[in-house]
């Protein structure tokens, strides 16, 4: 009898192993998780830098030309690959269109909180009117930092806060697109009068005018107004401005 039990127990040895074998195997499977996104696909591409394309009239060979290149774009919105789908006609001008797409920058595809690549196409015209030899010259215009607290600081008024200097700033005017645009922020700022914490509370509409705005404020320096109640206490202080540009009132 004895022996009858031992040799069934033999006899469930391997099925049990097996299975516990099979059990871990499935177990450890279950936990591997793709996790890389394919890339996001798209027949519009925003830009946070446009591709700047200069060109002559001899460059098109005195005749208006058009293209649409085929563009992949990693995570950060840096161009890493680019195909004519259909040529100027031009190798040469085609060539200047590539350079250019690869100096440029593209707004990266949020998905979940998570950038992802972005395939794309950008449909370029390049017309004898635009050439460089042929547009009339204009002159250039830029907006400086004229925020609402610094006018009021330049006209000696009251302030809740001071910028030690002008924040440097120098803005092209075709980054407003013919519109009028306003940007509020708030940033924090410590006992030594270093920016920290830049943050938007009313974009402008255009990313690279926002982002121009918040490098500027970032790199100033600033002297609180404070109480001589408050003087022998300090507390990292949250502070706001607003700065407005207005169409055709550059500097």
């Amino acid at each position: 009898m004895k022996r009858l039990a031992c040799l069934s127990l033999l006899m469930t040895l391997p099925i049990t192993a097996t299975y516990s074998a099979d059990n871990t195997s499935t177990k450890k499977l279950a936990v591997q998780k793709v996790t890389a996104e394919p890339a996001h696909l798209t027949t519009r591409i925003q830009w946070i830098k446009y591709p700047q394309v200069q060109y002559k009239s001899e460059d098109l060979e005195n005749l208006d030309r058009s293209a649409i290149i085929r563009i992949r774009a990693d995570e950060t919105g840096k161009v890493i690959a680019t195909e004519i789908q259909e040529s100027t006609g031009l190798k040469a001008l085609d060539q200047k269109l590539v350079n250019a797409v690869h100096a440029a920058k593209v707004k990266p595809y949020i998905k979940n909180g998570t950038a992802l690549e972005i395939i794309g196409y950008q449909t370029f015209t390049l017309k004898m009117d635009d050439s460089e030899d042929k547009a009339p010259r204009k002159n250039e215009c830029t907006y400086t930092f004229a925020s609402k607290n610094w006018l009021k600081q330049e006209k000696n008024k009251s302030v809740p806060f001071e910028y030690q200097q002008q924040p440097q700033l120098k803005l092209d005017e075709n980054l407003l697109k013919n519109q009028d645009r306003l940007v509020k922020f708030k940033f924090k700022v410590d006992k030594h009068g270093d920016v920290s914490n830049v943050q938007l509370k009313k974009r402008s509409g255009v990313n690279a005018l926002d982002q121009q705005v918040i490098e500027a404020v970032s790199n100033a320096k600033v002297t609180t107004i404070r109480s001589y109640k408050t003087l022998w206490i300090y507390k990292k202080s949250t502070l706001n401005d607003q700065i407005e540009f207005k169409v055709n009132k550059c500097q």
